[in-house]
Formats: C-alpha cells, structure tokens, sequence
C-alpha cells in the first residue's frame, strides 16, 4: 500500500498533508532573542530622534547591521550615523544577535541590552 504522504496528498483530498519547509519564511522556525535599545545619553543631543518602542524580538541569525538598518529606518536618519554599542563599544556589523548573547549576556536574564548612538550629520 502507498502512503498518502509519498503521492503528496491526504485521504481528506489537501495538497500537503506535512509541512512543506520550500514555501516557509526562511527565519520564522529559528531561536530568538529578545533585546531593549536604548538611546545613549549624552547631555548634548537631547533632542535627537529616540525610538517609540524599544524592544525588539528578532532570530538569533539577524546581525548587527541588520538591526543598524531596521534603526535607521525607524529613526529616519541614514546608516553612516547611527552605531550599536554595548557597554559603551562599538560592535561589528557582522556580528550575530547569538555571538553576542553568547560572548557578552549568557547567563543574564532577557532582554538584552543594547545601546545606539547618533553621530552628528556635521562629521
């Protein structure tokens, strides 16, 4: 006897009777993270743009810059001035949200935190 799966259809007549991972969003079944970003004070830019919310929640796979882009698209400023620090350093672009739980938070409780600064447009 053949089994439904093997012909790609169930006894009820569906297409796909186990999930099919070709059509899936390519980071929806990873690990996340949870992070806060927040604004590095300074006593000079107080006026500076500041997010709305500043939790975000995002796989273990995204890396720094793509948290830098999702930043400056939601602060309106372009990706040459905006920079992620933790404990007041820079971290690389390539970085991902994993190396750095890893390497600087395991063992703390979520969420991570993250800190981002405004470079001045004169510079």
């Amino acid at each position: 006897p053949v089994s439904p799966d093997t012909v790609g259809g169930d006894p009820m007549g569906l297409p796909y009777s186990t999930f099919d991972h070709s059509r899936a969003h390519y980071f929806r079944y990873d690990e996340h993270v949870s992070l806060c970003l927040e604004k590095l004070s300074s006593s000079k830019d107080k006026s500076k743009a500041m997010l709305q919310q500043k939790y975000v929640r995002c796989s273990v796979r995204a890396q720094i810059r793509h948290l830098r882009r999702v930043l400056c698209h939601r602060l309106g400023l372009s990706l040459q001035h905006v920079q992620i620090l933790f404990d007041n350093e820079p971290l690389p672009d390539h970085m991902t949200m994993k190396q750095l739980w890893l390497s600087r938070w395991f063992g703390k409780p979520a969420p991570l935190l993250l800190h981002y600064s405004i470079k001045d447009k004169r510079r």
